[in-house]
Protein backbone atom coordinates (compact mmCIF):
# COMPACT_ATOMS: atom_id res chain seq x y z
CA UNK A 1 0.00 0.00 0.00
CA UNK A 2 1.16 3.55 -0.54
CA UNK A 3 0.74 6.82 0.81
CA UNK A 4 -2.56 7.53 3.42
CA UNK A 5 -3.76 10.21 0.93
CA UNK A 6 -4.99 7.80 -0.90
CA UNK A 7 -7.50 5.71 1.43
CA UNK A 8 -11.05 6.03 2.18
CA UNK A 9 -10.45 7.23 5.83
CA UNK A 10 -10.08 11.09 5.18
CA UNK A 11 -8.80 13.44 7.53
CA UNK A 12 -9.84 15.38 10.75
CA UNK A 13 -9.30 18.69 11.73
CA UNK A 14 -7.61 19.84 15.02
CA UNK A 15 -8.30 23.53 15.22
CA UNK A 16 -6.84 24.45 11.87
CA UNK A 17 -4.46 21.73 11.52
CA UNK A 18 -5.88 19.17 9.23
CA UNK A 19 -4.40 15.14 9.30
CA UNK A 20 -5.21 11.54 7.86
CA UNK A 21 -7.46 9.89 9.94
CA UNK A 22 -5.08 7.42 10.90
CA UNK A 23 -2.47 8.88 13.45
CA UNK A 24 0.71 6.91 14.83
CA UNK A 25 0.71 6.20 18.75
CA UNK A 26 4.54 6.63 19.91
CA UNK A 27 4.24 5.04 23.42
CA UNK A 28 5.94 2.00 22.44
CA UNK A 29 8.27 3.29 19.97
CA UNK A 30 11.64 3.55 22.56
CA UNK A 31 10.96 -0.52 22.54
CA UNK A 32 12.02 -1.66 19.06
CA UNK A 33 14.22 -4.40 19.09
CA UNK A 34 16.82 -5.67 16.74
CA UNK A 35 17.08 -9.40 16.14
CA UNK A 36 18.98 -10.19 19.36
CA UNK A 37 16.00 -9.02 20.95
CA UNK A 38 18.13 -5.97 22.24
CA UNK A 39 16.85 -2.07 22.46
CA UNK A 40 17.84 -0.46 19.17
CA UNK A 41 17.60 3.00 19.37
CA UNK A 42 18.00 3.28 15.39
CA UNK A 43 15.46 1.26 14.52
CA UNK A 44 13.44 3.30 16.61
CA UNK A 45 13.82 6.31 14.48
CA UNK A 46 13.06 4.10 11.33
CA UNK A 47 10.09 2.91 12.80
CA UNK A 48 8.90 6.74 13.27
CA UNK A 49 10.38 7.46 9.69
CA UNK A 50 8.61 4.94 8.50
CA UNK A 51 5.52 5.97 9.95
CA UNK A 52 5.55 9.50 8.01
CA UNK A 53 6.59 8.03 5.08
CA UNK A 54 3.24 5.63 4.91
CA UNK A 55 1.53 9.69 4.69
CA UNK A 56 0.98 9.57 8.83
CA UNK A 57 0.35 13.16 9.67
CA UNK A 58 -0.22 13.23 13.21
CA UNK A 59 2.35 11.55 16.19
CA UNK A 60 1.00 11.32 19.36
CA UNK A 61 3.37 10.79 22.43
CA UNK A 62 3.66 12.11 25.79
CA UNK A 63 6.58 13.10 28.29
CA UNK A 64 6.40 9.78 30.40
CA UNK A 65 6.75 7.64 27.20
CA UNK A 66 10.03 5.44 27.79
CA UNK A 67 10.35 8.17 30.44
CA UNK A 68 11.35 10.81 27.79
CA UNK A 69 12.80 8.61 25.27
CA UNK A 70 9.91 8.64 22.50
CA UNK A 71 10.34 12.54 22.62
CA UNK A 72 13.58 12.50 22.08
CA UNK A 73 13.69 9.76 19.44
CA UNK A 74 10.80 11.80 17.71
CA UNK A 75 12.75 14.53 17.31
CA UNK A 76 15.93 12.64 16.01
CA UNK A 77 14.37 10.87 13.53
CA UNK A 78 12.27 13.48 11.27
CA UNK A 79 14.01 17.06 12.31
CA UNK A 80 13.64 19.52 10.47
CA UNK A 81 9.85 18.24 10.82
CA UNK A 82 7.96 17.95 7.35
CA UNK A 83 5.58 21.21 7.33
CA UNK A 84 2.30 19.02 7.46
CA UNK A 85 3.49 16.96 10.39
CA UNK A 86 1.42 17.68 13.57
CA UNK A 87 2.77 15.92 16.53
CA UNK A 88 0.61 15.71 20.05
CA UNK A 89 2.23 15.51 23.29
CA UNK A 90 0.75 15.16 27.22
CA UNK A 91 1.48 15.95 30.86
CA UNK A 92 0.09 14.88 33.77
CA UNK A 93 1.54 12.33 34.90
CA UNK A 94 4.82 12.17 37.08
CA UNK A 95 7.92 9.68 36.97
CA UNK A 96 8.46 8.49 40.95
CA UNK A 97 11.26 6.32 41.41
CA UNK A 98 10.28 4.36 44.76
CA UNK A 99 13.38 1.98 44.83
CA UNK A 100 15.91 0.79 41.59
CA UNK A 101 13.88 -0.40 38.68
CA UNK A 102 10.14 0.57 40.61
CA UNK A 103 8.63 3.25 39.34
CA UNK A 104 4.66 4.97 39.98
CA UNK A 105 3.27 7.19 37.74
CA UNK A 106 0.89 9.39 40.04
CA UNK A 107 -1.32 12.01 38.25
CA UNK A 108 0.13 15.34 39.26
CA UNK A 109 -2.17 18.60 37.65
CA UNK A 110 -0.55 21.25 39.75
CA UNK A 111 -0.03 24.28 36.93
CA UNK A 112 3.41 24.66 37.64
CA UNK A 113 4.44 20.90 37.47
CA UNK A 114 2.38 21.03 33.80
CA UNK A 115 4.33 24.17 32.78
CA UNK A 116 7.75 22.67 33.72
CA UNK A 117 6.66 19.51 31.85
CA UNK A 118 5.46 21.65 28.65
CA UNK A 119 9.17 22.90 28.86
CA UNK A 120 10.78 19.84 29.11
CA UNK A 121 8.98 18.28 25.60
CA UNK A 122 9.68 21.23 24.03
CA UNK A 123 13.18 20.90 24.74
CA UNK A 124 13.44 17.09 23.70
CA UNK A 125 10.93 17.86 20.91
CA UNK A 126 13.49 20.41 19.59
CA UNK A 127 10.02 22.45 19.22
CA UNK A 128 9.26 26.43 20.07
CA UNK A 129 5.98 25.47 20.48
CA UNK A 130 3.47 22.36 20.35
CA UNK A 131 1.06 21.56 18.20
CA UNK A 132 -1.68 19.91 20.40
CA UNK A 133 -0.62 19.46 24.39
CA UNK A 134 -2.73 17.57 25.60
CA UNK A 135 -3.98 17.23 29.36
CA UNK A 136 -2.93 13.74 29.79
CA UNK A 137 -5.54 12.91 33.17
CA UNK A 138 -7.60 14.62 35.62
CA UNK A 139 -5.71 15.05 39.16
CA UNK A 140 -8.21 14.71 41.94
CA UNK A 141 -5.77 16.47 44.37
CA UNK A 142 -6.06 19.29 41.94
CA UNK A 143 -9.58 21.11 40.63
CA UNK A 144 -9.83 20.33 37.11
CA UNK A 145 -10.54 23.72 35.90
CA UNK A 146 -6.87 25.13 37.69
CA UNK A 147 -4.75 22.88 35.62
CA UNK A 148 -6.76 23.58 32.21
CA UNK A 149 -6.15 26.90 33.21
CA UNK A 150 -2.42 25.99 33.14
CA UNK A 151 -2.85 25.14 29.65
CA UNK A 152 -4.67 28.29 28.34
CA UNK A 153 -1.15 29.87 30.15
CA UNK A 154 0.61 27.90 27.91
CA UNK A 155 -1.41 28.61 24.97
CA UNK A 156 -1.63 32.40 25.41
CA UNK A 157 2.63 32.55 25.89
CA UNK A 158 2.58 30.50 22.38
CA UNK A 159 4.24 27.87 24.04
CA UNK A 160 1.12 25.85 22.45
CA UNK A 161 -1.05 25.88 19.67
CA UNK A 162 -3.93 23.44 20.67
CA UNK A 163 -5.06 21.95 23.66
CA UNK A 164 -6.51 18.57 23.66
CA UNK A 165 -7.45 16.57 27.12
CA UNK A 166 -7.67 13.05 28.01
CA UNK A 167 -9.35 10.34 30.24
CA UNK A 168 -12.35 12.43 30.69
CA UNK A 169 -15.49 12.40 31.47
CA UNK A 170 -18.96 13.95 29.51
CA UNK A 171 -18.68 16.82 32.64
CA UNK A 172 -14.90 17.26 32.66
CA UNK A 173 -15.13 18.11 29.10
CA UNK A 174 -17.74 20.68 29.50
CA UNK A 175 -15.37 22.26 32.42
CA UNK A 176 -12.81 22.34 30.02
CA UNK A 177 -14.77 24.20 27.04
CA UNK A 178 -15.83 26.33 29.82
CA UNK A 179 -12.26 27.79 30.10
CA UNK A 180 -10.12 26.72 27.26
CA UNK A 181 -10.80 25.42 23.50
CA UNK A 182 -10.44 22.14 23.29
CA UNK A 183 -9.40 20.46 19.86
CA UNK A 184 -9.58 16.78 21.29
CA UNK A 185 -10.05 14.32 23.59
CA UNK A 186 -8.17 11.14 24.32
CA UNK A 187 -9.75 8.34 25.70
CA UNK A 188 -10.30 4.49 25.72
CA UNK A 189 -12.39 3.51 23.34
CA UNK A 190 -12.48 0.52 20.69
CA UNK A 191 -15.44 -1.95 19.34
CA UNK A 192 -15.44 -3.94 23.02
CA UNK A 193 -15.05 -1.11 25.69
CA UNK A 194 -17.31 1.83 24.20
CA UNK A 195 -17.38 3.34 28.29
CA UNK A 196 -16.67 6.84 26.82
CA UNK A 197 -19.93 6.62 23.98
CA UNK A 198 -21.23 9.95 25.56
CA UNK A 199 -18.37 11.74 25.46
CA UNK A 200 -17.69 10.26 21.61
CA UNK A 201 -20.94 12.37 21.38
CA UNK A 202 -20.26 15.70 22.26
CA UNK A 203 -17.24 15.24 20.64
CA UNK A 204 -18.94 14.95 17.00
CA UNK A 205 -21.81 17.53 18.06
CA UNK A 206 -18.78 20.07 19.02
CA UNK A 207 -16.29 19.38 16.47
CA UNK A 208 -13.81 17.72 18.49
CA UNK A 209 -11.39 15.26 17.04
CA UNK A 210 -11.49 11.85 19.73
CA UNK A 211 -8.45 9.75 19.76
CA UNK A 212 -9.25 6.71 20.96
CA UNK A 213 -6.44 4.76 22.85
CA UNK A 214 -6.44 1.45 23.01
CA UNK A 215 -8.27 1.38 19.73
CA UNK A 216 -7.51 -2.70 19.24
CA UNK A 217 -10.14 -4.74 21.43
CA UNK A 218 -9.21 -7.66 22.58
CA UNK A 219 -11.12 -10.40 23.82
CA UNK A 220 -14.90 -11.16 24.29
CA UNK A 221 -17.75 -12.12 21.85
CA UNK A 222 -16.77 -9.30 20.02
CA UNK A 223 -13.32 -10.47 18.51
CA UNK A 224 -15.53 -13.86 17.56
CA UNK A 225 -17.01 -11.65 15.57
CA UNK A 226 -13.92 -9.35 14.13
CA UNK A 227 -12.57 -13.08 12.87
CA UNK A 228 -15.68 -14.06 10.69
CA UNK A 229 -15.44 -10.37 9.33
CA UNK A 230 -11.43 -10.32 8.48
CA UNK A 231 -11.45 -13.56 6.89
CA UNK A 232 -14.03 -12.23 4.45
CA UNK A 233 -11.52 -9.42 3.70
CA UNK A 234 -8.74 -11.43 3.90
CA UNK A 235 -7.37 -9.06 6.39
CA UNK A 236 -6.44 -9.34 10.70
CA UNK A 237 -8.88 -8.98 13.09
CA UNK A 238 -6.65 -5.91 14.08
CA UNK A 239 -6.84 -4.25 10.93
CA UNK A 240 -10.82 -5.17 11.24
CA UNK A 241 -11.41 -3.60 14.86
CA UNK A 242 -9.25 -0.12 12.91
CA UNK A 243 -11.43 -0.32 10.11
CA UNK A 244 -14.56 -0.26 12.33
CA UNK A 245 -13.03 2.94 14.29
CA UNK A 246 -12.63 4.63 11.48
CA UNK A 247 -16.28 4.07 9.63
CA UNK A 248 -17.90 4.51 13.50
CA UNK A 249 -17.02 7.98 13.93
CA UNK A 250 -16.03 11.13 10.57
CA UNK A 251 -14.54 12.74 14.48
CA UNK A 252 -12.70 9.42 14.98
CA UNK A 253 -8.55 9.64 15.09
CA UNK A 254 -7.30 6.13 16.21
CA UNK A 255 -4.12 5.82 16.82
CA UNK A 256 -2.44 2.43 17.10
CA UNK A 257 0.71 1.91 18.47
CA UNK A 258 4.12 -0.32 17.80
CA UNK A 259 7.61 -0.75 18.19
CA UNK A 260 7.64 -3.15 14.93
CA UNK A 261 7.46 -1.90 11.65
CA UNK A 262 5.61 -4.99 10.17
CA UNK A 263 3.09 -4.06 12.91
CA UNK A 264 2.83 -0.84 11.75
CA UNK A 265 2.39 -1.20 8.25
CA UNK A 266 -0.17 -3.42 8.85
CA UNK A 267 -2.07 -1.54 11.38
CA UNK A 268 -1.52 1.95 8.49
CA UNK A 269 -3.38 -1.01 5.78
CA UNK A 270 -6.62 -0.31 7.84
CA UNK A 271 -7.43 2.34 6.51
CA UNK A 272 -7.85 0.97 2.72
CA UNK A 273 -10.64 -1.90 4.44
CA UNK A 274 -14.01 -0.41 3.63
CA UNK A 275 -16.79 -2.51 5.62
CA UNK A 276 -20.23 -3.66 4.91
CA UNK A 277 -23.86 -2.20 7.17
CA UNK A 278 -23.57 -5.93 7.75
CA UNK A 279 -20.03 -6.18 9.27
CA UNK A 280 -20.40 -2.92 10.93
CA UNK A 281 -23.49 -4.18 12.09
CA UNK A 282 -21.97 -7.50 13.54
CA UNK A 283 -19.39 -6.25 15.27
CA UNK A 284 -21.38 -3.31 16.95
CA UNK A 285 -23.53 -6.25 18.51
Amino acid sequence: MSGLDETPAGTVCLGDLRVQRLGFGAMRVSNARNTQGERDRELARQLVRRAVDRGVTFIDTANIYGLGQSEEIIAEALRPYPPDLVIGTKSGYEVRTLLPGEQRLPANGHPEHLKAECDGSLRRLGLDHIDLYQLHTPDPAVPYADSVGAFLELQRAGKIRHIGISNVTAEELAVAQSIAPVVSVQNRYNVGDRESEQVLLVCEAAGIAFIPWQPIARGGAVIDAAHRVATSHGASVQQIVLAWLLRRSPAMLPIPGTSDAAHLDANLDAAWIELTDADFTLLAG
